[in-house]
This record gives structure tokens, C-alpha cells and sequence, in this order.
């Protein structure tokens, strides 16, 4: 009581508090007596407390509040979005006993990827605000998840571009067992992959010991953020290959049926136009933040990184609408588990080369 008195009166002095006096007051100097027990009847010393006490707590607690950035935000929602898309997705296919075809399985593998990705943006958003992203284990966990989710995704995409170029190229044995094997081969193969690279920072390759190695996402080092978008500039460039021969396929298959010629010349038109906005939209949202992560490291901006990354997560959000939702069987399996009922504009629908 007698350090907390001495306290309260230095901190009031020098504002003209209630205590009239003209010079300092020392704790220390022996002809000043601050031991309010000795006399029982000074009813004053309970009002002083009261009135000191609120002085004293803006210098005895400081809370430390850090300021959410409205860029991890929107990563937040943004993940939100993708993992109520892609599991409306994973329903439709699971509950849909007919939908058991290499397409649809590549298409439930997207779906999962891109679910974890969205979950990974989530927990990451969880990780910075809720718990102690200073522990190591937090961090890496975080970026393993996002690294082998988006990895998953953009390979599934390749492999669903491979699934149509083959579904047109050998259209006669397409419908085969073996192909049905190759699917879940390949499946497992990009799992495999994509889960190894999620494991690489918590191995080791991180730059948690180096700050200067790091690059624009931390804990990824300088050397394995390049490779990968290098990785991901080669699956671009295979994709583009691949589109393009699927689009001389389609005008060489409308050239051979004349009887239908017109008819499928304006399908064919429309299916190049479809493969080409699928290709802008992957490159549109993947292209910035792949070539940015090749000139980039730690000590750029991290307003340019959140402007990249943001695009390439939005990617995950547009994969359901282009390779399910726009899909005519995925289609009839949602209006029957929500409505009970197929439109019949959708169930006479001929099947297109738009739709692949």
C-alpha cells in the first residue's frame, strides 16, 4: 500500500490532482508518512484508493491487439466459398451411384483438392488470428495443406484435360476397363506427388532457420517456390498443347459428317470457344502469381503477394462451375435431390463437344 500511494501521488502531482501540495513527493524522504494504518480514524484513505486506481491502469496493462488485414479476409471468405462449392460437388458425386465414370472420378479428385484448399485458407486465417503462429508447427502444417491442395488442383485440371483429349482421341475404346484403370492410376499418382511436396517444409526445406532464403510465402524457401512455378508454366504449356489438339480433332470429326454438318460445325464453334475460356480463366488466375513467385523473395511488398495470390485462389472457386455444375448428368442429379424433378429442356439436350 505505501508503494502503491507513492505511485498514485507522483503519477498526480504534476495535474493538480487532489492531493495540495507545492512540491514533489518522495516515497523516500523521512519527514513525509505515508502509513494510512496508523491512524484509524482517517476515512480518507479508501476514497484516495478509488480515485488513484483508475490512473494507475493504462501504465499497468498493455493488450496487444493485432489489426486484421481485409487482404486475409478475403482469403477467408474466398475459402469459405470454395469448400461450400466443392462440397455441394462431392455430395452430388458420392450420392449419384451413376456417375461412376474416368471423368466424374477426376472430376470428385478436383473437387477434393479444391476443398482442402479452401479449408487450407481457412485454417491458415484461423492460424494468424486465433493461435500462436510463432510455434513452427502452426506455420508448417498450414503451408503443407495449401501447397499439396492447389498442387492437387492444378494436376487434376491437367488430367481432366488429358481424360478429353483421350476421350476424342481413341473414342472407340475410351469406354474400356483399362481406361477406367489409367484414371485411378493417375489419381493416385497426383495424390502421391502433390502430398510429398505438402511434406517437403516440415522435412526441412524451409526457411524458418534462414529469413533471407524465404520466399514471397513464408516458410517456402527462394529455390522450391521457383521450381514449382516453373512446374506450373510446363503443366500450362501442356494444357494449351493438349487443347489444341483437342480442337483439331473436334473441326476434323465435323468435316467427316456431312449429313450433320452444319449442325455440328456451330457445336464444334462453340466448343473451341468454351476450351478457350477455360483456358484464359486457369491462366487469367494462375499466370500472375507463378511469374511473380520466380522474381519475387521476402523482402518485396506483401500488398503485391496478397494481390497475386487472391486471383489464384480464386481459381478453385470457378473449377466447380466450368468441370461440374455446367455438366449435364451433374446437372439432373442436382435438380433431383433438390427438386425431385429434371427440367425437359435438360433431358433432351443432346450432348455436345461443348460439354466436354
Amino acid at each position: 500500500m505505501i508503494l502503491s500511494l507513492a505511485a498514485a501521488a507522483a503519477m498526480s502531482s504534476g495535474s493538480g490532482s487532489s492531493l495540495n501540495s507545492s512540491s514533489p513527493l518522495d516515497p523516500f524522504d523521512s519527514s513525509t508518512s505515508w502509513i494510512l494504518a496508523e491512524d484509524p480514524s482517517n476515512s480518507s484513505s479508501e476514497p484516495i484508493l478509488r480515485t488513484m486506481t483508475p490512473d494507475l491502469q493504462p501504465a499497468s496493462t498493455t493488450v496487444a491487439v493485432q489489426e486484421v488485414s481485409p487482404w486475409d479476409i478475403a482469403l477467408c471468405v474466398t475459402g469459405t466459398l470454395i469448400s461450400c462449392e466443392n462440397a455441394l460437388v462431392i455430395a452430388v458425386l458420392f450420392y449419384t451411384p451413376t456417375l461412376r465414370a474416368p471423368m466424374f472420378i477426376l472430376i470428385g479428385s478436383l473437387a477434393v483438392a479444391d476443398l482442402l484448399a479452401g479449408l487450407g485458407l481457412i485454417l491458415n486465417f484461423v492460424f494468424t488470428y486465433l493461435v500462436d503462429s510463432s510455434v513452427e508447427f502452426v506455420t508448417l502444417l498450414s503451408v503443407g495443406l495449401l501447397i499439396s491442395a492447389f498442387s492437387a488442383s492444378v494436376l487434376n485440371i491437367l488430367a481432366i484435360t488429358v481424360d478429353r483429349y483421350l476421350s476424342l482421341y481413341n473414342a472407340l475404346t475410351y469406354h474400356t476397363e483399362r481406361t477406367v484403370t489409367f484414371t485411378y492410376v493417375m489419381v493416385v499418382f497426383i495424390w502421391v506427388s502433390c502430398l510429398t511436396l505438402g511434406l517437403l517444409p516440415a522435412l526441412g526445406w524451409n526457411c524458418l532457420r534462414d529469413e533471407s532464403t524465404c520466399s514471397i510465402c513464408r516458410p517456402v524457401t527462394k529455390n522450391n517456390a521457383v521450381a514449382l512455378a516453373v512446374t506450373f508454366l510446363l503443366v500450362f504449356a501442356l494444357m494449351m498443347q493438349l487443347y489444341l489438339q483437342i480442337c483439331k480433332i473436334a473441326f476434323r470429326h465435323a468435316q467427316q459428317i456431312a449429313v450433320q454438318h452444319q449442325f455440328v460445325a456451330i457445336s464444334t464453334t462453340k466448343g473451341v470457344s468454351t476450351l478457350s475460356a477455360i483456358l484464359c480463366a486457369f491462366g487469367a488466375c494462375w499466370l500472375p502469381f507463378a511469374m511473380y513467385s520466380i522474381v519475387a523473395d521476402s523482402s518485396y511488398p506483401v500488398i503485391y503477394t496478397y494481390a497475386t495470390v487472391l486471383p489464384a485462389t480464386c481459381c478453385s472457386v470457378i473449377n466447380p462451375i466450368i468441370y461440374a455444375f455446367r455438366n449435364p448428368d451433374i446437372q439432373k442429379s442436382l435438380w433431383m435431390a433438390c427438386c425431385g424433378c429434371v427440367p425437359s429442356n435438360l433431358s433432351l439436350r443432346p450432348r455436345t463437344s461443348s460439354d466436354v
